[in-house]
């Protein structure tokens, strides 16, 4: 099987109506509910009444932010609307609504569909280690390293991804950029060459920050913070700071949560495709190396429909809005792909390492296994 026996190029026509209509429908309820979020704080309920009547309207903004986050995924695509300068803008918006820097965030997704299931180049969201390295790892280290990847360290992980990661990052560039200045100044001094301190386009190099070492990441990194701090700013002053920030945290730690374990289920799984770059093929990457979700229809339009994974990995050019409708034009050459369901996510948190030698992801429990056969 080859990837032009599927049929795909009928299905990249883009939409700006129907991207539009599907944006207008994700920020308009989320501007809603944020409105009655105020109207229940104004209402003479007690705080027991007031958190019951919270609760449901807190999980639809984790949902929506969810869709917005699946929206914004698009834009950096290129696949939403048809226009670039859209996709582009309409990304740093949702961006903006994620609090997280769209472009850069794009740059290394894109990083990850050019190298699925290539496991000696991406270990996927959480780092997985090789099978030999965890081996070598001090009981206290492997317990560690245990914790830190189990299911439930998704929504303080979740709550470092979008709120505190990229405003270390603008703190870290704001640092960079004037210890740099502060060097090459006394460097002129020294020689008496002020000039090349001027071109500030090659002074940010955020190589440990994951937003990127460009000039235009590091920019989309600054207006993004910005107009995070200032959408903060006025929430708070509209809401209060307390009931905001309260609600904020409880919304973006759970959506962030959702999409990192769809994220991570849909490549961490038993029997994905994990090979070493010598034997890589980024075509059985896309089928094997991506399941595809069984959900009800509401969580699909949550997702924005990125539970039909494998096509999304052989072209990536295909509109949400047409991923359906190409699954299952090409449903039969999609037979042998993995399908997972609700059920089966917890299990795909045990496949957390490596075994390079087999080429295959595998479990701690395996892992044990091994390690007394070897004694």
């Amino acid at each position: 099987m080859r990837r032009s026996d599927f049929i795909i190029a009928s299905f990249l026509k883009r939409s700006n109506t129907r991207a539009t209509w599907q944006v207008l429908t994700t920020l308009l309820p989320i501007a809603g509910l944020w409105c009655l979020i105020v109207r229940i704080d104004q209402t003479i309920l007690s705080v027991v009444p007031k958190i019951f009547a919270l609760l449901p309207i807190l999980g639809l903004l984790a949902l929506f932010s969810s869709r917005a986050f699946s929206l914004m995924h698009d834009c950096g695509h290129g696949s939403l609307f048809r226009w670039r300068w859209l996709n582009r803008s309409i990304g740093f918006l949702l961006g903006v609504l994620n609090a997280i820097p769209q472009h850069p965030w794009s740059l290394d997704h894109a990083f990850h569909h050019r190298h699925n299931g290539d496991w000696e180049i991406y270990r996927g969201p959480i780092d997985v280690l090789k099978l030999d390295s965890y081996q070598e790892l001090s009981e206290l280290s492997k317990l560690f390293y245990s914790i830190s990847r189990h299911w439930l360290m998704l929504f303080p992980g979740g709550f470092y991804y979008l709120i505190i990661k990229p405003r270390l990052a603008l703190i870290q560039a704001i640092i960079d950029f004037i210890w740099s200045i502060g060097v090459e100044l006394m460097d002129g001094l020294i020689n008496k060459n002020f000039f090349h301190i001027f071109p500030i386009s090659t002074r940010f190099r955020l190589n440990n920050s994951g937003y990127g070492n460009s000039f235009w990441e590091v920019t989309d990194l600054i207006f993004n913070n910005l107009f995070v701090i200032i959408s903060w700013i006025f929430m708070s002053h509209w809401i209060g700071a307390g009931l905001f920030f309260t609600c904020y945290s409880l919304i973006m730690t759970t959506s962030a949560a959702i999409f990192i374990c769809i994220f991570f289920i849909q490549h961490n799984f038993k029997g994905s495709y994990a090979n070493r770059t010598e034997h890589w093929s980024q075509f059985m990457g896309a089928l094997e190396g991506s399941s595809n979700l069984d959900l009800p229809n509401w969580l699909n339009w949550f997702f924005a429909d990125i539970s039909y994974h494998s096509m999304h990995h052989l072209c990536d050019r295909i509109p949400n809005y047409n991923l359906r409708a190409c699954h299952l034009h090409n449903q039969d050459l999609l037979k042998n792909t993995t399908v997972l369901r609700l059920e089966d996510i917890p299990k795909c948190f045990d496949y957390i390492l490596w075994n390079d030698k087999l080429q295959e992801l595998t479990t701690i429990e395996e892992a044990k296994k091994l390690a007394d056969l070897s004694i």
